[in-house]
């Protein structure tokens, strides 16, 4: 099998138009629930971050709202990407300095991100074992965490299919 049948075998075991579409929905069921709105701008921000599963920095997201709204400046992102992080719809990727949505909105949870330094796709996992054994050590520590985000680069099973094969 060639290195594009496989990649493009994995890639078909993933629908994002389905990503985009829960993820929008999921943010607009929380922000009527909550009571706090998800004005035209950050619904665009939040679309714009869904897009794709690769992190985005502020700037580039500046650039891709100027062409519908040629008034956007810095300010008007941050701003919306404050309201993004507040609600728990994305994700700080701290390692990049950019922002991914987040694949378990509406409850407050530990990440761990793994981050493909070939692609760039992002993928949020739960580890649930892993936390647990962070929080052992910081129990024996007397360390009290005030949240937990794991980043760790690598490659991701498609980048490796194209890689080694």
């Amino acid at each position: 099998m060639t290195n594009n049948v496989k990649a493009n075998n994995l890639a078909i075991e993933h629908d994002h138009n389905q990503c985009i579409r829960k993820a929008i929905s999921t943010a607009e069921d929380l922000c009527m629930s909550r009571g706090v709105q998800l004005t035209p701008i950050r619904h665009k921000i939040l679309e714009l971050i869904w897009n794709s599963h690769k992190a985005v920095k502020a700037y580039d997201l500046l650039d891709l709202i100027r062409p519908i709204n040629d008034a956007a400046k810095p300010a008007t992102v941050y701003r919306a990407l404050d309201f993004l992080l507040e609600q728990g719809l994305i994700h700080r990727v701290e390692s990049l300095n950019a922002f991914v949505g987040c694949r378990n909105s509406g409850t407050f949870h530990d990440q761990l991100l793994l981050i493909c330094s070939v692609c760039h796709n992002v993928e949020e996992r739960s580890a649930n074992n892993v936390f647990i054994a962070l929080a052992s050590e910081m129990q024996e520590a007397s360390f009290r965490a005030q949240r937990k985000t794991i980043e760790i680069h690598g490659l991701c099973k498609v980048c490796q299919a194209q890689t080694f094969t």
